[in-house]
């Protein structure tokens, strides 16, 4: 990649499969003419249940793809890499890098009031103490209380997103963080904005409930207008989605995440 980085390149996302597209949704909303070079490695998903070795090689494939494709920002949607392998994207990208954890980390703090903070996320993100590192260097002294909760992204993925089971599910793995006197818990994977409205309800008025997905979208206009690389063309964005599978139902979830069709998809073999 050339330096210094064209503004009108465009921002590329990834994730280890579909859960990424609430991060590109939100970039949607709030970047209407940035266009989006998007990478889901379905063949390999999920990664929440791989070695450290393996998801940092993996994430090395994605981020080398997509600097191919000469992006002017790079941005980990996927919790899990972001937990173990950032600083290997970081090593490797002469552009910028943003990451879903320190986004929520930094929303979490500017929306807690009695500095007792919750986090939800897969086993590999939770048992990372990611979170807890990324706020604990900012405010040290906040009360922070991790769950993981690996059966909420198949409940997303079969589309339960407001069954019964799914409701007593919620109830079941936010019950202790609850019981910290909370008030305010991060969503801290890209599968779980799906389920707001229904983790509201459980969690009650009084709990903030942060999507790193909407953080992540105001970070990346912040950075953006700090670095001078908004596209200064007003025409409409080109979206390019290229994944490693198509998987059944891969468009029927995909457009759920991404609340739109879900058009030019590449198939690619790493």
């Amino acid at each position: 990649m050339s330096d210094p980085l064209d503004p009108s390149s465009p921002i590329g996302v990834f994730d280890s499969g579909v859960g990424g597209l609430t991060v590109v949704r939100a970039l949607m909303e709030r970047l209407p003419f940035e266009s989006i070079h998007y990478f889901g490695d379905t063949a390999r998903v999920p990664y929440g249940v791989k070695s450290v070795q393996t998801i940092s090689h993996y994430t090395t494939q994605l981020t080398e793809f997509l600097l191919e494709k000469r992006v002017k920002m790079l941005i980990i949607a996927c919790n899990t890499m972001a937990a173990v392998a950032a600083q290997v994207v970081r090593d490797l990208s002469p552009a910028p890098v943003l990451d879903v954890i320190e986004a929520g980390a930094l929303s979490a703090l500017a929306a807690t009031r009695n500095r007792r903070i919750g986090v939800i996320g897969t086993p590999t993100t939770i048992n990372s103490n990611a979170y807890a590192r990324a706020i604990h260097a900012i405010e040290p002294d906040v009360h922070l209380t991790s769950r993981a909760c690996p059966l909420f992204v198949p409940l997303v993925e079969e589309g339960w997103l407001e069954h019964e089971v799914t409701r007593l599910t919620a109830e079941e793995y936010l019950r202790p963080v609850l019981g910290e006197h909370v008030d305010t818990l991060v969503l801290g994977c890209t599968h779980y904005p799906l389920l707001k409205p229904m983790l509201a309800r459980v969690a009650g008025p009084g709990v903030a409930l942060v999507d790193s997905a909407d953080a992540m979208a105001e970070q990346a206009a912040a950075l953006l207008s700090e670095r001078g690389l908004h596209n200064p063309a007003r025409l409409p964005p080109e979206y390019q989605y290229w994944v490693t599978d198509v998987p059944l139902r891969f468009q029927s979830i995909g457009e759920s995440f991404l609340g739109r069709s879900l058009n030019n998809i590449h198939v690619v073999q790493l």
